[in-house]
């Protein structure tokens, strides 16, 4: 039965589900103020703080008894609500939670969900490990030759050990901005103000690197360099102009020998050309002026042989040779006149012109006059050579009438 329901028999002493007694005449609801009394008084019980029996003064000790201990009661459930609440946390795929025992390191928790004891295990911190984090440094420093030099320099990084970078430094960025100005005027200070604003940046910038991260690595920050940029190096304003017309002298200067080098490049390979040309051509003068003088000792030794058998013969056909070798590269020529003792010269050269303004085919052929210097007979063909000849004992025979 329901228990706002009038039990059988109208028996007063029926209580309801909270152990009051129905009250008569009244069939509603029970009072709030009451249901709240009886369950102070049961937390009051369960906490051990009941009523003290005897005495006049129970009643109030009770009533001070029982809101202490709703007082306790609620706290209880608060604190087991906020430990349930305390023990479960997530992590971030990009984090990694540093956890304390007892204010000791425990361990490194990967990203997911996790629990922990309550009050006992604490997150330190909870470190993004894949975050490329940025630090800029801009100082004016003095470099090896005791000039000054403006720097401006970017550092990229990303917390690589979350264990050291949250614990081994209070500050981790602190130390890092530190060591990246010691290894910066550590560099600057061993190179020159040239080196710094020219060609030496790139290594600077590399050997800066390299200094700086071994400083990270001796003071065990977890602490790893993704980049590192020397983004600017100039000198002080006050000098800007001087610096200006030193890096323009600079450029003219390399500039103009790389015209030299342009020009040596050119005329290097035409010189060394025409001395390997003359080098081979005098090889191959030396090889031909040999070779012909191998010939000609050769030759001599043939006719020596040859005129030893037989001198007369060997003797006139030299002297023929000779005479040939002489008279093929001339215009004139002398006959002996038999029985005279004048010796006849015949310009063979005006004959020559004469027979070529004339229309006659009998006298010289084209063939012979087709050398306009007249200096060589051997193109002259056997009907050339028949019709001069012709012409030349009828001159004869016209001087001998005369």
């Amino acid at each position: 039965m329901a228990w706002n329901e009038p039990p059988n028999g109208n028996n007063n002493n029926d209580q309801d589900p909270w152990g009051n007694r129905r009250r008569k005449g009244n069939d509603g609801p029970p009072d709030l103020d009451e249901i709240f009394k009886q369950v102070n008084e049961k937390l009051n019980k369960w906490l051990g703080g009941g009523k003290k029996k005897g005495g006049g003064g129970s009643g109030g000790s009770g009533g001070t008894g029982a809101s202490t201990g709703a007082v306790l009661g609620i706290l209880m459930v608060a604190f087991l609500g906020y430990a349930a609440y305390d023990s479960i946390y997530t992590v971030d795929e990009s984090e990694r939670a540093v956890i304390l025992r007892l204010g000791e390191f425990s361990s490194i928790q990967l990203p997911g969900l996790h629990f922990k004891v309550p009050f006992i295990d604490q997150i330190d911190q909870k470190v993004n490990v894949t975050e490329v984090r940025s630090y800029r440094l801009q100082e004016s420093m003095l470099t090896g030759d005791e000039n000054i030099v403006s720097v401006t320099m970017t550092v990229e990084y990303r917390a690589a050990d979350a264990q050291k970078f949250a614990l081994n430094v209070q500050q981790p960025e602190t130390s890092l901005a530190n060591a990246a100005e010691s290894a910066l005027r550590h560099v600057i200070g061993s190179a020159t103000l040239e080196q710094a604003l020219t060609v030496g940046r790139d290594q600077i910038q590399v050997s800066v690197r390299e200094r700086l991260q071994n400083y990270l690595n001796l003071y065990d920050v977890g602490i790893e360099l993704a980049q590192l940029n020397i983004n600017d190096t100039s000198p002080p304003s006050q000098v800007q102009a001087a610096f200006d017309d030193v890096i323009t002298a600079r450029e003219d200067q390399q500039r103009l020998i790389n015209e030299a080098l342009s020009y040596s490049n050119q005329i290097l390979p035409v010189a060394q050309g025409q001395a390997r040309r003359q080098l081979e051509e005098a090889q191959a003068y030396r090889e031909q002026v040999v070779a012909n003088a191998t010939g000609e000792a050769d030759r001599f030794t043939n006719i020596l042989a040859a005129y030893s058998e037989a001198p007369g013969v060997t003797r006139e056909r030299l002297y023929l040779e000779s005479i040939s070798r002489i008279y093929a590269n001339t215009s004139k020529v002398l006959v002996d006149v038999e029985g005279g003792n004048n010796m006849m010269y015949l310009p063979l050269d005006q004959l020559r012109n004469n027979a070529a303004g004339g229309s006659s085919s009998s006298t010289l052929g084209q063939g012979a006059l087709a050398n306009p210097s007249g200096s060589n007979l051997n193109n002259l063909s056997s009907s050339d050579v028949r019709s001069l000849t012709d012409q030349i004992l009828r001159e004869i025979d016209r001087r001998r009438g005369n």
